[in-house]
């Protein structure tokens, strides 16, 4: 009966350690997911951030608009949970934001007219929330990329030199049509700009 006793002991001694093993093992791997979930936030932030810095060397985003603008992948988290699919819509959302800036770079370095660039950048940081709970779930998937569209401009044809897309501006379309011209609507911030 001592015996049995004894090895029943035993198997719960080696059944405790194994548990308690394993356990740890798990806590280590949840604190690894956590810590590279984490650092792909911070990674997301830091290239933001460095992107922000080149657009503010290249005179796009005046240095007090900084701040506002970095609310977009900084107030990311305020309403919404630490999930891979919000963290992957964080991706999404500012690799949107920084291609479309780009881009837009590239065309007013062919057409030299980045003051047109600046001006939509100042009416985009208009347009942004200012208290933190504004940076839902419905911002950042519908009107943050809605606001980034503002921010294309139209391509001018490659076949079109400088002097022959003026010449077009100017000439007046053969459409006599009653209808009258679609005018969209302003924004808040083009609104203010009129006064």
């Amino acid at each position: 009966m001592t015996m049995l006793v004894l090895v029943t002991l035993i198997l719960l001694i080696v059944l405790l350690a194994v548990y308690v093993v394993i356990e740890n093992n798990r806590r280590k791997a949840r604190e690894a997911e956590k810590r590279a979930y984490n650092e792909r936030v911070k990674e997301i932030n830091a290239h933001f951030k460095s992107k922000l810095a080149e657009f503010v060397e290249a005179k796009i985003v005046r240095p007090k608009y900084v701040p506002k603008l970095q609310s977009i992948t900084n107030n990311f988290f305020v309403v919404q949970h630490h999930t891979e699919e919000n963290l992957h819509q964080l991706e999404r959302v500012a690799d949107l934001f920084v291609n479309t800036v780009v881009r837009e770079m590239q065309k007013c370095y062919v057409t030299k007219n980045m003051d047109a660039l600046a001006t939509q950048m100042q009416y985009f940081v208009a347009e942004l929330p200012s208290s933190g709970i504004a940076y839902n779930k419905a911002f950042y998937h519908e009107i943050l990329p809605a606001l980034i569209v503002l921010l294309q401009t139209p391509d001018q044809p490659e076949g079109l030199t400088e002097e022959e897309s003026d010449l077009e501006d100017t000439q007046v379309p053969d459409k006599q049509d009653d209808e009258p011209e679609f005018i969209a609507p302003k924004t808040k911030a083009q609104e203010l700009s009129n006064y």
